[in-house]
């Protein structure tokens, strides 16, 4: 099953990805930058040195001031963005799936405006390929289809490693149903070093309300520990009220500490959320 149908990939073509910094790149891209450049955009003047463009002298100033002033112009950068999605067991089906969708959607918007992507996963045990420039979608939809969950996140770890690596700081978008206990802890890491960060959300709808009743026996997906319930109706009610009050506490963290932050049921309609939700976030514009 393809990840994006042309539709949708046709709607996100008129799209860019939102920041809210001004974030420096390495090449011209589409993005507002903290650096001065040559766009059609006035930004600031600073004082004439010898070797500046006599072009840029604002004659105006000069005949008003008597001061020899250069006029500066807004730079567009292009963005760095990396794109951490969580490959452990609990992922496993039709969460990874949707996840792997919202990257790729994120991704080709990134693409066609000339910015870089890196996909990282997590656990740690997949090598993070970087593509640049709309000819290599077809290569990033690949790797992201070919992903597969396996093993214990370690959720930190990936943060820590990610932080490591060399580069501007750019766009952190995290893909993750943040089931770890050291899911606060990563989030707090991830905004370090002046990125933006965006938290995907991805969730099994029967995470929040599971179609469980009777004696049940539990298997954690990840570390294989059993647990046995008995699912009444008021144990369900108990439970969703406790599931719906952690999400939104992961939102509330998230929001703390500077993050865009979006929800995603493995059953939502992601097209449907991409035009909506994620541009009321800022994710997309």
């Amino acid at each position: 099953m393809a990840l994006l149908d042309p539709a949708t990939l046709g709607r996100l073509e008129r799209l860019q990805l939102g920041t809210r910094r001004r974030l420096a790149g390495s090449i011209g891209g589409e993005h507002r930058s903290p650096n001065h450049g040559s766009t059609l955009d006035f930004a600031d003047f600073r004082p004439y040195q010898p070797g500046d463009d006599f072009r840029r002298i604002d004659h105006l100033a000069l005949a008003r001031l008597d001061r020899l002033l250069i006029r500066l112009y807004e730079a567009e950068d292009d963005l760095t963005v990396r794109l951490l999605i969580d490959t452990s067991a609990s992922m496993a089906g039709a969460v990874l799936h949707q996840a792997a969708r919202a990257a790729s959607a994120i991704g080709f918007t990134a693409l066609t405006r000339r910015d870089r992507v890196s996909v990282h996963t997590f656990p740690l045990d997949v090598p993070a390929p970087t593509f640049r420039g709309r000819g290599a979608t077809a290569a990033m939809f690949r790797h992201l289809e070919s992903l597969e969950a396996t093993g214990v996140g370690d959720f930190v770890g990936a943060a820590r490693h990610l932080l490591g690596r060399p580069g501007p700081a750019g766009l952190t978008v995290l893909l993750s149903d943040l089931l770890t206990p050291d899911w606060e802890q990563g989030i707090t890491r991830l905004p370090a070093r002046g990125a933006d960060l965006v938290v995907v959300h991805v969730l099994a709808a029967e995470t929040l309300h599971p179609p469980l009743a009777g004696d049940l026996e539990l298997v954690d997906q990840e570390t294989g520990q059993t647990v046995a319930v008995s699912m009444s109706p008021a144990t369900r009610r108990d439970y969703e009220a406790l599931a719906q009050s952690w999400a939104d506490d992961v939102a509330r963290r998230c929001r703390s500490v500077g993050a865009a932050y979006v929800r995603v049921l493995d059953t939502d309609d992601l097209e449907a959320l991409l035009v909506s939700a994620w541009r009321d976030a800022g994710v997309l514009r």
